[in-house]
């Protein structure tokens, strides 16, 4: 059984809908931790020691984010310069987190048709989660395909969220119990609730 951490980082929690959905639904999963970074750190007083130490006793990292300005939260930036420290994470002894795995579960205000060199964003999505993955690389870690969740703030008027929902809950739990396929998801660029079938089994029954 694989460990998992994940940190939800959201500075609008409050006000959040997705992303509080989400977190309730893995937030109390078996072999799964789960941390409000904002919670945890309002001031942004990280405890780099305590963060190693959680880092080093998990197998599978997951950042939980809304897209900020095509980037992360600054209190997660902010963890990641300070925790993913030269001779821990990378450089000269730094092999702590060598083949560990890491998934963004992000939510995006915009559709997916604006995430390409058509679309208003003019990019696709991958492209602005570039220093995420060669973060990864750096630190000898496995960058999965983000899991996505497009439109977001309409996402529960429309009922996309359940199934968003339902489809992280079914990620944990295939990544926890081992069920992933690794290098299927070498090939895909983003994960969705509903193509989840190309790197897990066949949707059974939650085990919780």
């Amino acid at each position: 059984m694989s460990r998992i951490l994940v940190y939800f980082a959201h500075p609008g929690r409050r006000y959040s809908r997705a992303n509080l959905g989400m977190a309730d639904t893995v937030s109390h999963l078996a072999g799964v931790t789960y941390i409000d970074l904002y919670e945890h750190y309002p001031r942004h007083d990280i405890d780099i020691e305590t963060e190693q130490d959680r880092l080093l006793e998990h197998d599978v990292i997951v950042f939980q984010f809304p897209l900020f300005w095509y980037s992360t939260p600054s209190l997660l930036k902010d963890w990641i310069d300070l925790v993913l420290e030269h001779g821990f994470a990378y450089g000269e002894g730094g092999e702590q987190l060598r083949d560990k795995a890491l998934l963004c579960a992000i939510t995006c205000s915009s559709s997916e048709e604006a995430y390409s060199s058509e679309g208003f964003q003019h990019y696709p999505l991958r492209t602005f989660l570039t220093p995420l993955e060669q973060t990864a690389r750096l630190c000898q870690m496995r960058f999965l395909p983000p899991y996505v969740l497009y439109d977001s703030l309409k996402a529960s008027e429309d009922e996309r969220l359940g199934h968003h929902e339902l489809g992280y809950k079914r990620l944990m739990i295939g990544l926890r119990e081992g069920d992933f396929d690794y290098e299927r998801a070498r090939e895909i660029d983003i994960l969705k609730a509903d193509g989840l079938d190309a790197v897990l089994p066949a949707a059974e029954a939650s085990h919780g």
